[in-house]
Formats: C-alpha cells, sequence, structure tokens
C-alpha cells in the first residue's frame, strides 16, 4: 500500500468516526426509567377541593342582591351525580340517597304529608294562565302566528313563576289536542296465573311481630332469559334472543311499576319502595329493592310470576325503510312521505286503531331473592350500601367492555336497540312506515335522541332510583334541607349564627361565554375551598362543645350523617 493509499484509509477512518459520533441515534440521552414530574397546579387545586368537600367543577353564576343592589360572581355546585365528573357533589347525592333509604326504610309511624292550599297568588297566576291559552288556542286557528308566538312565550313565563311559587305537577300545553283512546280488553292472560286482590289500605307501615320487630323485605328482581350465557356473553350469538333482549330493556321501567302495583293489590296495603336498576354481566337490567314491611317470601314469588306488560304499539318486526331509501317531509301536508309513491305514512293513531294483539310481552325471569331485614343493625346498614353502591358511576363505566366477546356483544345489543322504538314520539317509527306523535320537518328518520338508543346505556332506564311518593315523606331536597338545618342548628348551640336570607333577596343569572366582568373559575374555586375551610373549623368546634356529638361520613368532608328515624333496637 502506498503512503497516498494510507493517507486515504486513514481520512475515511476519521469520517466514520466522526459521522457516528454526530449520528441522531448517537445523540440521544438514556434517561431514568419512571421518571416522575411535579404535579400540576390544576391538579392540586383539584385534590384540594375534593379534600375539603368542593365542588371541582363548579358553575359561574351572577347573584344580584334586590335589597342592596349588588352584584357579585358565586360558584355553584354541578350537582353531578357521576364520580368521574365531580366525586365531591356525587358523594353528597349517594350520602342524600342513603339517608332517604334508610329514614323510609324502617317507618314506625305514617309519613305525614299535608297539601297546602292554593295561595291566592297561585290562583291569580292560574286565572291569568287559562286567559293566555285560550287566546292562543284563537290565534292558532286564526292563523295569527306572530300572535301566537308571543302569546307562546308569555305562557311559559307564567309556568316559571307558577314553579317559583312552589306549583308541582304538570301543567296542560296549550298545543295538546284530543286523542281518543283505544279500547283494549282488561282480560288477563291465559298463560299467566292469576292473582287475588284485596283492597288497598291507607297504610304504609309494615306489621310489627312479638311486640318490638318490624322486619321490612329486601328483593332482587332480574330479566327473563335470552338464551345460554358465560361469564356474561352469549354461548350462541346467532340464537340469542337479541330483538327480546332490547325491548325488555326499553319497557323494564313500566314493567317495575306494574310489579309494585300488583303487590299492592296482593297484600291489601300501600307498599313502599325504594329501588335501584343497575345492569348485570349480560347488560340485561335488574332490580334491587327495599321494601317497607314484610311479606311472605312465596307471595312476592308469586306476583313476579304472575305480573307481566303487555305493549299495545303497533307491529315493529320488520323494517320497512333504511339506509339511504328513507321517507320524505311534506311541507305542504306537514307529514313524512314515502319516496317512491308520495303516500303519506300511516298516523300514529290510525296505527293503533289497527292493532289486535300486543306488539311485545315483558315478563320477569325466574331468579327472585327476597330477604327479611331488621331495621338499626348492620344488615340493615349494609344493604342501604348495596343499594347505592353504583349511584356515582354512570351506566356506560358499570357495563364498560372488558373483552373483545363482551364488546361484540353490546355491539349486537345496540344495534337491534337503534331500530327498537322506545316511545310513541320516537323518530324510529319512521322507519317501519309509521309516523310518530309530535312529528316535524326536524324530525331525522331512524335517529332518536332517546336514552335507550346510546351506546353507553345499552338501553337501561333513565331513572337509576325509584322512589315512592309516601317512602320518608320528603324529597331530595328536603332531606338536604334537613341536614343544612341540624348544621345550622349546631353553630347556633355555640354562638354562630348563620343569616338565613329571604328566598326572594336574591335574583340569579347564568354567566354567558365571554363575560370579561366574570372571574375566573380557579379563581372562585379557591374562594370555595378557603369557606369549606372555615365551615369545618366552625362544625368541629360545635361538635366538641356538644355532650354526645354525631358521626360524620368519610373523614368529616361533607354535613354529618343525620336522620329524623331514630334506629330500631335489634
Amino acid at each position: 500500500m502506498t503512503t497516498t493509499d494510507t493517507a486515504r484509509a486513514v481520512d475515511q477512518q476519521e469520517q466514520a468516526e466522526v459521522t457516528a459520533a454526530y449520528s441522531p441515534e448517537s445523540l440521544v440521552v438514556p434517561g431514568p426509567v419512571g421518571k416522575t414530574v411535579a404535579p400540576l397546579s390544576a391538579e392540586v387545586l383539584r385534590a384540594a377541593a375534593e379534600k375539603h368537600g368542593a365542588c371541582v367543577r363548579p358553575f359561574v353564576m351572577e347573584r344580584g342582591d334586590t335589597v342592596t343592589g349588588e352584584l357579585t360572581y358565586v360558584a355553584k355546585d354541578c350537582g353531578s351525580t357521576v364520580e368521574s365528573v365531580c366525586p365531591t357533589c356525587a358523594a353528597k347525592a349517594r350520602r342524600l340517597r342513603m339517608t332517604q333509604c334508610r329514614e323510609g326504610w324502617h317507618r314506625e309511624t305514617e309519613p305525614d304529608i299535608t297539601r297546602l292550599a292554593p295561595t291566592v297568588d297561585q290562583v291569580g297566576l292560574m286565572e291569568y294562565r287559562a286567559t293566555l291559552v285560550t287566546a292562543y288556542q284563537t290565534a292558532v286557528g286564526e292563523g295569527a302566528d306572530g300572535e301566537a308566538d308571543e302569546l307562546r312565550d308569555e305562557i311559559a313565563s307564567v309556568d316559571g313563576e307558577l314553579r317559583d311559587l312552589g306549583v308541582r305537577g304538570r301543567l296542560p300545553s296549550p298545543d295538546a289536542v284530543a286523542t281518543r283512546a283505544p279500547v283494549r280488553s282488561t282480560k288477563r292472560r291465559q298463560d299467566a296465573p292469576n292473582l287475588p286482590r284485596k283492597k288497598v289500605e291507607k297504610r304504609t307501615v309494615g306489621r310489627e311481630y312479638a311486640g318490638r320487630y318490624r322486619p321490612s323485605m329486601f328483593v332482587t328482581l332480574t330479566c327473563d332469559t335470552y338464551g345460554p350465557v358465560r361469564e356474561g356473553v352469549p354461548v350462541d350469538p346467532v340464537t340469542y334472543d337479541y330483538r327480546r333482549a332490547a325491548r325488555d330493556a326499553v319497557h323494564f321501567a313500566s314493567l317495575v311499576d306494574r310489579w309494585y302495583q300488583n303487590l299492592r293489590r296482593v297484600v291489601g296495603w300501600d307498599v313502599q319502595y325504594f329501588a335501584t336498576v343497575e345492569p348485570q354481566k349480560r347488560a340485561a337490567p335488574h332490580l334491587h329493592t327495599a321494601l317497607r314491611g314484610s311479606i311472605p317470601h312465596d307471595v312476592i314469588r308469586q306476583v313476579t310470576a304472575a305480573t307481566y306488560l303487555q305493549v299495545w304499539w303497533p307491529n315493529h318486526d320488520e323494517l320497512v325503510y333504511g339506509g339511504k331509501h328513507l321517507p320524505v317531509w311534506d311541507a305542504t301536508r306537514e307529514a313524512f312521505t314515502d319516496p317512491d309513491s308520495g303516500v303519506a305514512l300511516t298516523s300514529w293513531a290510525d296505527a293503533l286503531d289497527l292493532v289486535d294483539e300486543p306488539a311485545h310481552v315483558a315478563r320477569f325471569g325466574e331468579q327472585v331473592h327476597s330477604k327479611g331485614i331488621l331495621g338499626g343493625t348492620g344488615e340493615s346498614g349494609r344493604h342501604i350500601g348495596y343499594l347505592t353502591k353504583y349511584l356515582t358511576k354512570s351506566t356506560g363505566e358499570v357495563i364498560a367492555s372488558t373483552s373483545p366477546a363482551h364488546a361484540e356483544h353490546h355491539d349486537r345489543l345496540h344495534a337491534e336497540l337503534a331500530v327498537t322504538p322506545c316511545s310513541p314520539r320516537c323518530a324510529v317509527w319512521l322507519l317501519y312506515g309509521i309516523q310518530p306523535l309530535g312529528v316535524t320537518s326536524r324530525t331525522t328518520p331512524g335517529h332518536c335522541k332517546g336514552r335507550a338508543h346510546r351506546r353507553t346505556t345499552l338501553g337501561l332506564p333513565g331513572r337509576r332510583v325509584l322512589v315512592s311518593r309516601k317512602w320518608s315523606g320528603k324529597t331530595v331536597a328536603e332531606h338536604k334541607t334537613d341536614r343544612v338545618g341540624f348544621v345550622r342548628g349546631a353553630l347556633a348551640a355555640v354562638g354562630i349564627v348563620k343569616d338565613t336570607p329571604a328566598p326572594d333577596r336574591f335574583v340569579w343569572r347564568t354567566v354567558q361565554p365571554g363575560d370579561r366582568n366574570a372571574p375566573p373559575r380557579a379563581h372562585l374555586l379557591m374562594r370555595s375551598i378557603a369557606e369549606r375551610i372555615t365551615w369545618r373549623a366552625e362544625y368541629d368546634r360545635a361538635r366538641l362543645a356538644m355532650a354526645d356529638p354525631p358521626p360524620t361520613p368519610d373523614g368529616g368532608a361533607g354535613l354529618p350523617e343525620v336522620s329524623a328515624t331514630p334506629p330500631m333496637a335489634a
């Protein structure tokens, strides 16, 4: 090798070394495995809010003081019942439901429910509303659309004032039209056993035994079987009856109401209940219910076996439209028409007249679990916790897919629910050639916003908690007021008096996006945390001054667990 060749080889080697030294791969500096970083300020703020019981995502509201004229921005709790959204508000809602369940389950006296007499203001507003409704209907009949719109807005304003004055119940709609009730046979089905029927007495308290025991019941009901399942997944998805599963889920709440009605008629007294609806592994709804009073287990099984629900709807077994072949809206006739012939679809009333047999019959399954529970025992507390176990979780979190087989099963069930009508106003009826109630030009055939059609709910009822009206004699809001009143009384006992402003002193307004005067939500959240710290210190001071301080739940972040009903002796 010549000198020139040697020099060239050395240069090439040095160039290769330099290139390797400065390559992108060589510039990567290996870092420590599992390196941690400091938390963000927003995360620390949220943790502090959760620790002291403040809402983590409050609404910013503008509060106007009608006495001083002062305008302030305050943080209002979001009121969410889902723990993943706001754990603080969800925990408060669950504690209220637990209090409501405990106070009504083992009552020894009848709840005192007295209707207040209508006030002069309420009667005057109702008279004014009647005048507006008459004028509105006259304007609609004469075709005065502008005047009708103004009257409709005024009626809505009056309805809001009636609600503010404490009027409960549904107000009649000004657009209601006369409907004819279809004639249906009330004769029991031949395939269902008969039930004895007694006159229902006006009492809700159960029987007392041995002069001191007044047990109540805990019952679990499930849907019927639709095919063999293993670990919550159908063994054979082809033979699994998804259609009946979807329809049972849609009408489950009505079936439960019928069960309570039959139970009262059989036992002969007004049975009160507190129930929660949860999904099983197979995604079918089932019911856990607490019943006040003792009922024989054989009677509960007899009522369950004889309870059924007949759905007198038009037949909806075969789809008429689908894909791109959908009904078309005709503005002239204000109805949907066939895209080919232009003929208007069958109206809901006409479709009902053609019904000669129920479109679906819903029943409970054979699995019935009933158990007697004594009040004031640890078993009663455990069952109350079990009843409210999943109230802080959304339905989607409870029935989340845990495997590809579960996901496929849920997809099949959701596909059936997508073409299962959920109500007489459901837009899915258009796919069967039937015009639902309340159809307008904004209705999209096959697309209903009802909860039953969502992938996250899989047909479960919207009401997760079912409570009878005479359970505890109070609403959830009244239970919350009782808890606040207890705390105010405890503070007043040690000289800490909290002002109670008049209900009509403040005017509330929702802050619109872009309001430059509204403070950042983080500032209001820090103010809420500071208030909670002050309130906790005041309440701890009051508890220390009391001879027998009440316990506080979950380490003391919320209000104390108080009950108007003393526990029974075991």
